[in-house]
């Protein structure tokens, strides 16, 4: 009885902190299980913890430009950084080798501007981040802006990543779907996973769409006076 009125006091108390172990306990008395059943109904369920989907890789840029329908302008550009630590700048940004990389070396936003000569037409960026590597380098918010010089840029693109391993591709496109012309692109490392300071990026490559010429393409040969000159001999 007097484990019945033990139950009904801590119930009426609201008690959260009563565990289910314990009550397991007084399970076996036969009188309290009623009183078990009702003070569990009270009992507060913890939240599921969530965790995010990290961001799937995308596919390595060079089989874009086998493709044909893409190519690589990043030359043409002048690369610049907000900062970088020595021997990890624009050299190992764009070497072409996923073991170098460039580190950030000051406050963020850390920024990559790519200014282009003329107005040129950009349709992709690809960055390849490795949070396997790089861990609390890793960026986990960027931002992608484009405009004629630094005083007119304007954000197109905001990303949320969550350890990224491998290429992410970014469409550079205006409101109607197509490739948008800029002189300028750039991009802002806002935020690094577990609140890093610096960042490391691997690789950044820019592609723009290869346009269809009709230089070298000719009609088809559909008469006999024709397919008699279709080919050299």
């Amino acid at each position: 009885m007097a484990t019945s009125w033990f139950f009904k006091a801590v119930s009426s108390s609201g008690c959260s902190w009563f565990s289910d172990s314990f009550l397991l306990i007084f399970a076996l008395n036969a009188p309290c299980k009623d009183v078990l059943a009702s003070f569990k109904e009270q009992l507060v369920a913890l939240p599921e913890m969530t965790t995010p989907n990290k961001t799937p890789p995308g596919a390595d840029p060079k089989q874009l430009e086998r493709t044909g329908t893409v190519r690589e302008i990043g030359s043409q550009a002048v690369w610049s950084l907000s900062s970088c630590k020595p021997g990890f700048g624009v050299d190992q940004l764009r070497d072409d080798n996923l073991e170098t990389y460039w580190q950030s070396d000051g406050s963020q936003p850390h920024l990559v501007n790519i200014q282009f000569r003329r107005k040129t037409t950009v349709k992709t960026l690809c960055i390849y981040a490795d949070y396997k590597s790089d861990e609390s380098y890793t960026p986990s918010k960027i931002s992608v802006r484009v405009g004629n010089n630094f005083h007119n840029l304007q954000e197109i693109r905001q990303l949320e990543l969550v350890e990224p391993s491998g290429w992410i591709h970014v469409p550079l496109t205006d409101t109607h779907k197509k490739p948008i012309r800029t002189f300028m692109i750039q991009i802002a490392v806002l935020a690094n996973h577990q609140n890093g300071r610096d960042t490391h990026m691997r690789q950044i490559k820019v592609y723009t769409p290869v346009e269809e010429s009709s230089i070298g393409k000719f009609p088809r040969c559909t008469t006999i006076d024709f397919m008699m000159y279709r080919s050299i001999r």
